[in-house]
This record gives C-alpha cells, sequence and structure tokens, in this order.
C-alpha cells in the first residue's frame, strides 16, 4: 500500500464525527435538528415558536426559544407541518423555555440541550420508530413533563386527539391534524421510568405529569413508541425497537446506523472542513423518504385504509419535484437495499390513489409542485433493474400520465398548455416538467418494446418545442391561438400568476433535460447554444418584488438554491465543453456550501441541495433524470471509494487535484483510457476504478468529439 493509500484510509475512518446537523440550520435552509437514524419515521427534536417561512421545520439558528420537543419534523421543505407529540420538562409548569446554543450539543442520532432559567437538561435519541428522551432536573422535589398534542409546526393544525393514563407510568394517545397532509395521524405509546404522582389533563389533548426527583443524580427517562396505524402498534414498535435498553445503548446504535449508511461513501479531501461540508450533505439525504409502516409490516394507506403485515418496507415524505434530480440517482447508486421498497411504495400509492405520487406525506397526495416528478423516479428504478413488474409499472406510469387533471386535459387537447386556460397558470414550467416525465416514460416503453406507446409519449416529450420563441431564445407561456405571452421580462417571476414555477425565463430555458440536443438544435447551433449558456452566469436582472425566496444562490441568473437550475452546469459537456463547466461547478461548491448554520444558499428541500453536493464532489451527476448516464464535472475529493452493492466498490481518483487544477484532462476506467464525458450507471455499480486526470488548463480535446458526448 503507498503512502496515497494509508493517509485514504486513514482519513475515512469514523465518517460520523464530521457530521454537523446544524449546517442549513439558518438561512433558507430549514434543515431538521435533533436525533433520529437514517430513514427513519421518528425525528425527534426542539421545536421553536413557528415565527414566519424560515421556521417550516420546527427549528431556526436565529432563535432562542424552545416550546417543547416533538417527535415529528420535516427537513428542507418549504411549507411547514408536522411537529406531532410534543414533550416538554418542567419544574414550574412552564410550557416555554430559552437556551443558548453554547449549551447545546448535536450529533447524528443524539440531541442535547440546557433550558434556561430553569437549567434542566435535555438528552434525546431514538430508532427508527420510537423516541427516547433523558431528562435531568436540577433539584431535588417534584418534576414535570407537558405532553402537548395540540401543537403543530407550520400550516398543521389539530383536529381531533386523545391522551390516556394507562397505568403508574405508561400513558397513550393519538394525534389527529390537518395541514400540508390533509389526514395525519399519528398514534403514541409512552413509558416513563418514575411513577406518575399525579395527572392533569386540559381538553384531552394537553396532559400535565408530575414526578419527584432526587436532582441531577436521578433523571427521568420516556420511551415513545409511534406509529400511523395505532396505539397497539406504536407499544409493539416501542417494545421490538427499545424494550428495555439504555438510553446510551440506544444512542449509540443510531450512531452506529449512521456511521454504517455514512461509510458507504469514503473520502479523501484536502480539509476537514470540506469533510465536514461532504459528510453532512451525505447525512442530509437521509433524513428522508422515512420508513412509514411499523415492525409487523403494517401501514395506513394513501386511501386512509390500514394494510397489514407487507411484505416491504413503505415510506412516505417523497419530495419528487426536488428529489428526482439528484438525491434519487444518488439513492440508485449507494442505498441499492431500499430501491425495491421505494418502487413497491411508489405503486401501492398508485394502487391506493389512482396516481403515482406528486409531493406525498404521511400516506397523504399533497399536489404540492407541478409536473408528474412521481414518474422519472419509477422509471429510473425500472431502467436500473429495481422493479419486479414492470408492466405493472408502465401502466401506472402511463395511467398517471393520462389522467385529466393538473392541466394534463389541456396537454393532451392542444399538445401543450395555453396560458389563458389554465387559471393558476405557470403553464410553461408545467409544460417542461410534463414534456420530461413523457421522456422518461417514452424510454421505458421503448425498452418494454411498446412501440406505440414509445411514438406516443416521444411526441410528447418534444411538446417543449411549443414553448420555444426563437427570437427571444427562452420559453415563453404560449396561448391556445398561438401568440406568446406579453408583457415579455426574462428576468421577472411572479409566483402562481407567471409563466414559470419559482423561477423566471433565464432558468426555465434548460428544463430539457431528456433532450438536451434537441434542445441545442433549437439554438440552432454548439456555438449560439454555449454563447446563451455562458450569459446565464453573467446576467443581472430584477426578479421582481414578488419573487420568491426560493430563488436564491444566483450566480448571474443561475439559481443554485432552488432546483430546477442544478443540471445547467452540466449542459456543457453537450456541445463538447466540459471543461467550461469546471469554474463554475468549483464556484458553487466552494461559495454556496459551508460548514456553519448559514451552510446553504436555499432549502434543503428533502436532501436534493445536499445530493447535488455529494454527486458534484465525486465529479460526477445524472442530468437526465432516467436511465443512469452521468456526466462528468470537476471532482473536489481526491478519492472517494462507494460502496455501491453486493460487495462492490467503485473508486473514484482524481490525480493532480487541487484549487487551481480544476480542469479534468483525461480519464481512465480500470486502467484503459476513456474519452467520454460521461459515465453509465451499469460501468459504476460494476465495481471499478474510474481516474481522472487534473490540471490546471482547459483541454480542448477531452469530450470534444461527438461520439464523446452524452
Amino acid at each position: 500500500m503507498g503512502c496515497g493509500q494509508q493517509a485514504f484510509a486513514a482519513k475515512s475512518k469514523n465518517p460520523v464525527q464530521y457530521v454537523d446537523p446544524r449546517i442549513g440550520s439558518g438561512g433558507h435552509g430549514h434543515v431538521f435538528v435533533g436525533a433520529n437514524v437514517p430513514f427513519g419515521f421518528v425525528q425527534l427534536g426542539p421545536t421553536e415558536p413557528v415565527r414566519g417561512w424560515d421556521w417550516c421545520s420546527g427549528y431556526h439558528y436565529s432563535d432562542s426559544v424552545l416550546v417543547g420537543f416533538s417527535h415529528s419534523h420535516l427537513s428542507g421543505t418549504g411549507i411547514g407541518d408536522l411537529g406531532d407529540i410534543t414533550f416538554f420538562p418542567t419544574q414550574d409548569q412552564s410550557r416555554v423555555s430559552c437556551f443558548n446554543h453554547d449549551h447545546e450539543k448535536v450529533s447524528p442520532g443524539y440531541y442535547s440541550v440546557r433550558l434556561s432559567p430553569s437549567n434542566i437538561n435535555v438528552e434525546l435519541t431514538a430508532t427508527a420508530r420510537t423516541g427516547f428522551h433523558r431528562y435531568t432536573f436540577p433539584s431535588k422535589g417534584e418534576a414535570m413533563v407537558v405532553v402537548d398534542l395540540q401543537k403543530g409546526i407550520g400550516w398543521d393544525q389539530w383536529t381531533d386527539s386523545r391522551l390516556v393514563q394507562e397505568n403508574d407510568s405508561s400513558i397513550s394517545g393519538y394525534r389527529i391534524s390537518t395541514g400540508w397532509a390533509k389526514n395525519q395521524q399519528v398514534y403514541f405509546a409512552a413509558v416513563f421510568s418514575k411513577p406518575i404522582r399525579h395527572f392533569t389533563a386540559i381538553n384531552d389533548s394537553v396532559g400535565i405529569f408530575s414526578f419527584i426527583t432526587n436532582g441531577e443524580n436521578d433523571p427521568l427517562y420516556i420511551k415513545v413508541g409511534l406509529s400511523a396505524v395505532s396505539v397497539e402498534n406504536a407499544k409493539l414498535n416501542l417494545k421490538a425497537e427499545v424494550g428495555s435498553r439504555h438510553f446510551n445503548a440506544v444512542a449509540d446504535k443510531a450512531k452506529s446506523l449512521w456511521n454504517k449508511e455514512l461509510e458507504k461513501i469514503q473520502v479523501s479531501m484536502d480539509n476537514d472542513v470540506d469533510k465536514r461540508i461532504f459528510y453532512t450533505a451525505f447525512y442530509h439525504t437521509m433524513i428522508a423518504p422515512s420508513v412509514f409502516c411499523d415492525v409487523n409490516g403494517d401501514y395506513r394507506g394513501s386511501d386512509g385504509k390500514i394494510y397489514r403485515k407487507a411484505d416491504f418496507v413503505n415510506y412516505t415524505t417523497f419530495s419528487l419535484w426536488d428529489t428526482y434530480r439528484a438525491a434519487h440517482p444518488l439513492a440508485t447508486l449507494v442505498h441499492p437495499e431500499r430501491m425495491r421498497d421505494y418502487a413497491q411504495t411508489l405503486l401501492a400509492i398508485f394502487r391506493q390513489q389512482g396516481k403515482l405520487p406528486v409531493w406525498h406525506l404521511m400516506g397523504n397526495e399533497t399536489d404540492c409542485m407541478v409536473g408528474n416528478p412521481g414518474i422519472p423516479v419509477l422509471a429510473d428504478l425500472l431502467l436500473k433493474g429495481f422493479v419486479a413488474d414492470k408492466e405493472v409499472a408502465f401502466e401506472a406510469m402511463k395511467t398517471s400520465a393520462m389522467l385529466d387533471e393538473r392541466s394534463m386535459n389541456l396537454l393532451k387537447a392542444y399538445g401543450y398548455i395555453p396560458y389563458d386556460k389554465e387559471p393558476t397558470n405557470e403553464t410553461t414550467a408545467k409544460g417542461l416538467e410534463y414534456a420530461l416525465a413523457d421522456g422518461c416514460i417514452a424510454q421505458v416503453a421503448q425498452q418494454l418494446g411498446k412501440k406505440d406507446d414509445y411514438t406516443y409519449f416521444h411526441r410528447r416529450s418534444q411538446s417543449y418545442q411549443f414553448y420555444w420563441d426563437k427570437s427571444t431564445h427562452f420559453m415563453r407561456g404560449l396561448s391556445s391561438t398561438g401568440s406568446f405571452s406579453e408583457p415579455f421580462d426574462p428576468f421577472l417571476t411572479t409566483p402562481g400568476k407567471g409563466d414559470y414555477t419559482e423561477g423566471n425565463a433565464w432558468q426555465y430555458v434548460w428544463l430539457v433535460p431528456h433532450d438536451v440536443h434537441g434542445l441545442i438544435n433549437l439554438f440552432g447551433s454548439d456555438e449560439v447554444f454555449t454563447s446563451k449558456l455562458d450569459s446565464l452566469f453573467e446576467v443581472k436582472g430584477d426578479l421582481g418584488k414578488d419573487a420568491a425566496p426560493d430563488i436564491s444562490g444566483l450566480i448571474g441568473q443561475y439559481a443554485h438554491g432552488n432546483e430546477p437550475s442544478h443540471h445547467i452546469l452540466y449542459l456543457y459537456n453537450y456541445v463538447g465543453k466540459p471543461y467550461k463547466s469546471a469554474p463554475r461547478l468549483r464556484e458553487v461548491m466552494h461559495t454556496l456550501y459551508h460548514d456553519a448554520p448559514d451552510g446553504l444558499c436555499g432549502n434543503e428541500d428533502v436532501g436534493q441541495m445536499s445530493a447535488w453536493y455529494v454527486l458534484s464532489a465525486l465529479g460526477i451527476y445524472q442530468v437526465n433524470p432516467a436511465g443512469g448516464v452521468y456526466i462528468f464535472g470537476t471532482p473536489i475529493v481526491n478519492e472517494a471509494e462507494l460502496a455501491v452493492g453486493a460487495n462492490k466498490i467503485f473508486k473514484i481518483i482524481a490525480h493532480n487535484n487541487s484549487k487551481e487544477n480544476m480542469y479534468i484532462q483525461s480519464v481512465r476506467l480500470n486502467h484503459k483510457p476513456y474519452t467520454k464525458s460521461y459515465i453509465h450507471y451499469k460501468d459504476i455499480v460494476a465495481g471499478g476504478v474510474l481516474e481522472f486526470e487534473m490540471g490546471s488548463q482547459p483541454s480542448l480535446s477531452f469530450g470534444f468529439s461527438k461520439k464523446d458526448r452524452p
């Protein structure tokens, strides 16, 4: 083993130490801060008063007030919800407390904070379906725990609850609420380590439980099982996942589970700051999708019915408009053991609600965002071999793409979505999203030999061309009579009223990831396309007073803080100029990601912002959302090892990599020269070695030939 290999091995141990869950908890990151395990149903953490949009997760780093510790939180969303089953320790019946970040600790699977002025120390850990609390009170005497079933986060509104004391140390109940998820049901069972002296109930939704404590050497432990099915199943989850285990053992297990998942990508980087950013990003990609079934396989379906003893792991929290772009393509590489369950979950949702999910939360369809984002995810899983019944999956995609809802009736009637026929507008964004989803269906139809379906959906995938205005070189809203919307300002964005969703014409002209060469043809030549792409990063303009806060992380009009821009930097490869992406990619990775609370330039969006970073740091990115073509960029890792399943390792080495040496000069795959500026999924998951030779000057030959372009 050479010196470089020894250094790599030494740096790769215990990646959990590099994770800082508070990265992204300031600014507009909206990440979850608290205790959980990878893909767990429970996210147990502090909940602050909701003071605005930046409190969507229930926590913002700028705040210093807590109202409790809730068992469910979202991470990185632009809408607030959850915040179920809130506990709060006190010795004076107060239900609010201050805190200081100097007295707060958070690491994967563990959270602690000292409350002020009470000096009660709170520690939290979790399993997939349970939360575990340890409260240490500073003085002897009476201690109380307030259990609040009314509180929620953001849009969440209480509708019903029940709180029952079952014996001298156990309580149970449920909370039903409506909000982003219209019918949210959470059942719980909790066991206290001390006998309950007194129980005061307030409207069956708030309970105050009192205990006797001997002070700092006599903590109160609370084990809480959760279920979306029933109290009985909550008890079953609690017994199976915690049982008689001690707090420290559960916390150690949580840390071990995180370490096991984080070790799936082992990296050598120049410094610990970069490693903190990388491993925290990887950590953030594994908060969701969340397990949404009990230990016995029971789960609540999208139709509200209970399904018993399912033979797959059911999931929820699918932020698909965001995550189809990078989070799911990353997961297919490093979490292959979960992908069949993802596919079966998507198909179960289809059976229960009649269409694939759009944005699924707690078993509820929210219909949030535009397009058919469940289709690219399922198509990608099918094309990569994770779907057992391809015929059933194809029918799910086809049926979802033919429903007369969400402007689809207009698309079928006109071939595009006329802005004068759609009252909610955003028609250009809707049309472009539908086109890329149809392109994914066409790929599947082609693989399955369905010629008529392929012809139909391929034609629909070309519908993006209707929106093309050759006089301005932008995608624009088109009326039913064939005229473009006026007045037109390519910088302006008006949420819910204009042509675009959380973006403007500069950002949406590139949203043709399924047919980049077709888009290039609309521009007329590689040179014109390249010139327009160069301009994106330079032009300045006013987005308007109503611009959505999601449009952030701006470099010119490239908006890294929102998902429609995420593939754009990789489009240079399609015109034979991959070197042009390198300085921009490095700029984004080094200036828009930091190891600080304000470390993300936009919403985390349930793992998408972080997944972009993880893939880009490795030097690869899947532009077409289905099919597995990963485009080369500029790696910032010196070495990386990906555990890609079946005991196979895919190793990436960037020789002579440095801040200055950002340009790929040449590539070798499994020690043989490799001239393409992309790599296929099948070559990655087969295991092997991908070597980049890096240099300080652009290579005008690598990836230039048309046969080497994606």
